[in-house]
């Protein structure tokens, strides 16, 4: 229930449009560093899904290029309602 002490969701929604959570990848100020251990496991499960070679040497930016190239060859992280 929304009333005079609980935000509206207009101001909810307004915070969204400034959202500023999605980055470019080459503007990581960390992107030259190692990938994440997180990073390093995930790009692994979806290089062994897409019968690619896991390159365990990239840097934070690349794996992140990588995950999203290798989640729509393995049709994963593919947004379906589209």
């Amino acid at each position: 229930m929304i009333n005079e002490e609980n935000q509206r969701p207009e101001q909810n929604s307004d915070k969204l449009k400034g959202d500023n959570t999605v980055k470019n990848p080459d503007d990581w100020t960390t992107g030259d560093e190692p990938m994440t251990g997180a990073q390093s496991s995930y790009l692994k499960t979806l290089s062994d899904e897409a019968g690619e070679q896991f390159n365990e040497h990239l840097s934070k930016a690349e794996a992140s290029k990588r995950i999203d190239e290798l989640q729509h060859k393995a049709g994963r992280g593919l947004n379906e309602s589209k």
